[in-house]
């Protein structure tokens, strides 16, 4: 059997190095958790509801005209479906008889903010503004405020959703994109709309989509044949007592 004998400066060298590297590591991974602990979780907005339910909502964005938004009404009312219509504050201004109409043909209206920004370039004070503007024109209006929030772009931020939730709203996003607005024609909508809907779905359209008037009857159809119950975001969403996962899913905690 053979001895190895190390030299005594040679092993204390060897120790020292060792207890160095230990050093190091563990203050690396100190510095790791307390920079982790210095950025803020990432806050997500609502995109569906996670629901046995076979319910879905159905949502339009209105920001650059009104012509086809009678139309719009007028099918909906045909297929008893009741919906939630986010407007900007411009379009409020333009077309109030309009937001009186979807109110009392008993839609729920939405706030898409003032000026359509991307909401994450702007601070807190500007978001209030934003939001409280358009929330005070429509209830001069409709005579209630809105509670559901859709961001333009669907930019979002930490600053933002934390702001809207301190001034009463629910940031709604979305799970299926019609693309309507891209004009590739009604089967194409009708197609996209059918095919990724499921349980708690929120679908977004836009009132002033070129083949609105051809899509929509047909979706409708497509869904309640399906056994699809549509309803207002505000009906679909949970209020409390909730968690939205990494996918912007709305689960209940109950």
């Amino acid at each position: 059997m053979r001895i190895f004998i190390i030299p005594l400066k040679k092993a204390i060298i060897s120790l020292l190095l060792f207890a160095l590297a230990i050093i190091v590591l563990l203050v690396g991974l100190y510095m790791v958790k307390d920079t982790m602990a210095l950025v803020p979780e990432k806050k997500i907005p609502i995109y569906s509801v996670d629901t046995r339910d076979k319910k879905i909502a159905i949502s339009f964005d209105a920001a650059w005209g009104e012509t086809y938004t009678k139309d719009i009404l007028d099918i909906l009312d045909k297929y008893e479906v009741k919906t939630t219509f986010f407007l900007v504050g411009f379009w409020v201004d333009k077309y109030p008889e309009m937001v009186k109409e979807i109110s009392n043909r008993g839609h729920e209206v939405g706030n898409h903010s003032t000026s359509h920004p991307k909401m994450s370039l702007l601070n807190k004070d500007q978001i209030i503004r934003e939001l409280e503007n358009t929330s005070s024109k429509i209830e001069k209006i409709i005579g209630k405020r809105t509670t559901v929030f859709r961001p333009p772009f669907g930019d979002y931020n930490n600053t933002l959703l934390e702001t809207a939730s301190e001034l009463g709203y629910y940031t709604i996003q979305w799970d299926v994109d019609s693309l309507d607005w891209k004009e590739l024609g009604a089967n194409h909508v009708v197609d996209r709309v059918v095919k990724n809907v499921k349980n708690g779905s929120i679908v977004l359209f836009h009132n002033n989509a070129k083949y609105v008037r051809e899509y929509l009857p047909l979706v409708l159809e497509k869904l309640k044949s399906q056994g699809y119950e549509i309803v207002p975001v505000s009906d679909l969403i949970y209020k409390d007592n909730y968690t939205i996962d990494s996918t912007g899913r709305q689960k209940s905690n109950n």
